[in-house]
């Protein structure tokens, strides 16, 4: 009969194993690096998929052979190999220096994507400062006002809302700083005139935007897009800055940005908005959908909450200021509408068509199998 000591025991030997496989996580993520300076030294890219398959492929063979689930080891593999090439695209933005002895200025660095600017360029050796009237963080040199900085900086990135954005760039215009200027705002079209009125005082200019959030660590995989103002230099400038990094650098028109913006954000958006109304508005409780959700749901559910959690106004102003915005919110009113006809009607022909339509559209677009 088990005994609570033998149960005491058993933990205690279960801790110990914990504390050994984490050293040798660190073990594994001080070679990482090394690995990393080293391709860094002899010029190849951080990321090599070709050894990262050969290694799952290992992890799953090794499982195997110790009866173990080789989906599990693998996952387990995935996590470290995306710690490691977080650590070393850390390494590489640190020994890059590319703003060593230069100087920042984040407008609206208090904010949380203006959080992510003041780490990302300190990382670079950029010495930093924000003017927000928020609270920053401890030990960062902060103003009020940007209006009151002396605008003498290398580099000023604005990341406010849009409607802010506008003002700040306006005011910038006027001012003539010497330094790459340019925002990260969600929408370009908004902003045009107003960076437009940068290009012709003579400013260097562009506009990004990031394509991920402000928690987000490791740049493989995540696009950066650049809009060309009329200033090719300054898109160069601002693309060295993420040169160090795994991140995928697109260039496009101010129009085609906001055009695709529209599905990429809005419809997004809009579809899990709508999904967290429809809960809200069910009068099912939350936890007795959770005890019998399913993958789909819970993986809805998890993108669903995340959105809830969001800037209202940053998320209406994408929805509203873009004018290439209705055309998908349509489109998804009419789609909505197809398919509950289809259910009230009996119509299993129609419903079967739009599933196919979305298949084919994958199939034929992503390369996806049917």
């Amino acid at each position: 009969m088990t005994t609570p000591d033998e149960l005491q025991s058993l933990r205690a030997e279960l801790g110990a194993i914990d504390r050994e496989l984490l050293a040798l996580v660190g073990r594994r993520q001080a070679t990482a690096s090394r690995i990393g300076e080293l391709k860094a030294s002899l010029g190849r890219p951080t990321r090599d998929f070709t050894q990262e398959k050969e290694v799952l492929e290992r992890a799953r063979q090794t499982a195997a052979s110790l009866g173990l689930s080789g989906e599990v080891a693998a996952d387990l593999l995935r996590l470290l190999i995306a710690s490691s090439l977080t650590r070393q695209e850390q390494d590489r933005l640190a020994a890059s220096a590319g703003g060593a002895g230069r100087r920042a200025l984040i407008i609206g660095g208090s904010g949380r994507m203006g959080g992510w600017l003041l780490r990302f360029l300190s990382s670079q050796g950029f010495r930093v400062e924000i003017a927000d009237p928020a609270p920053g963080p401890p030990g960062v040199p902060r103003s009020d006002d940007w209006a009151d900085s002396a605008l003498d900086q290398d580099l000023i990135v604005v990341a406010a809302t849009l409607q802010a954005s506008v003002d700040i760039l306006q005011g910038l215009a006027r001012r003539k700083p010497k330094g790459l200027v340019f925002d990260v705002g969600s929408l370009k079209g908004p902003l045009i005139p107003a960076l437009d009125a940068l290009r012709r005082a003579g400013v260097t200019v562009t506009s990004i935007h990031p394509m991920f959030g402000p928690n987000t660590e490791l740049l493989s995989g995540r696009h950066v897009i650049f809009i060309d103002c009329g200033v090719p230099e300054a898109v160069v400038a601002a693309r060295e800055l993420f040169a160090p990094t795994m991140a995928l650098q697109v260039t496009m028109t101010a129009v085609e940005h906001d055009r695709h913006i529209a599905y990429v954000l809005g419809l997004s958006h809009a579809l899990n908005l709508v999904f967290s109304a429809v809960l809200a508005e069910s009068g099912e409780a939350a936890p007795a959908l959770a005890n019998m959700s399913s993958t789909t749901f819970d993986a809805q559910l998890a993108v669903a909450r995340q959105v809830a959690s969001e800037n209202p106004r940053l998320y209406f102003e994408i929805q509203h200021l873009n004018r290439y915005g209705l055309e998908p919110l349509r489109a998804l009113k009419a789609a909505a509408s197809e398919i509950l006809d289809a259910v009230k009607q009996g119509d299993e022909a129609a419903f079967t068509t739009l599933m196919r339509r979305g298949r084919d559209y994958f199939t034929g677009r992503l390369g996806e199998a049917g």
